[in-house]
């Protein structure tokens, strides 16, 4: 017989901060836009429930990928987020994790549960749903520290070849709205 717990559990969510430069050199954050409540119509970064068995990093590629058609290659795991009452369905824990990519690298387009997604400012989203004000925050702080080293950025969400197609002057942009942020 499996063992069973009898007191109540959170549930496991993920959440994706993908950030890119702007036109501007600022840091660009994908939000999605909520089909479904809670939050509906809210905007929100891209991410939902583990499923069991699945391991967190996953989790947030396949949520990524659902809700954006963008599929991640180097995350990084920023921090988890349990304060209760996060989540107005119930009790939550998610971890949230960072990702970056050049301007041009990808396309995407809304799926699964978003209505639409969209670049925004970093410094200045929109409203955002759930706690997702407080992980942008720290996802802030940490694309600058990660960006004060070029070589711990590069190694940190591109690896050698992919930092070679984006050349030069695509790395040093990105760093320079990723320190900035």
């Amino acid at each position: 017989m499996p063992y069973t717990y009898e007191h109540p559990r959170p549930a496991v969510t993920v959440d994706a901060v993908l950030g890119t430069a702007g036109p501007r050199g600022d840091l660009r954050i994908l939000l999605i836009q909520r089909k479904f409540d809670p939050f509906k119509e809210n905007w929100a970064l891209p991410g939902g429930f583990v499923d069991e068995h699945e391991d967190l990093a996953v989790a947030a590629r396949r949520e990524m990928l659902e809700e954006t058609g963008v599929d991640l290659e180097k995350i990084v795991q920023l921090g988890a987020y349990g304060t209760p009452h996060r989540d107005p369905r119930g009790h939550t824990v998610g971890v949230a994790f960072l990702a970056m990519c050049a301007p041009d690298e990808l396309v995407f387009e809304a799926g699964d549960d978003a209505q639409d997604c969209r670049w925004y400012s970093a410094k200045r989203p929109p409203r955002l749903a759930f706690d997702h004000k407080d992980i942008v925050r720290d996802a802030r702080r940490a694309f600058a520290r990660i960006a004060a080293q070029r070589a711990e950025f590069v190694e940190t969400f591109f690896g050698p070849r992919r930092a070679r197609t984006i050349g030069n002057t695509g790395l040093a942009a990105l760093r320079r709205a990723a320190r900035d942020a």
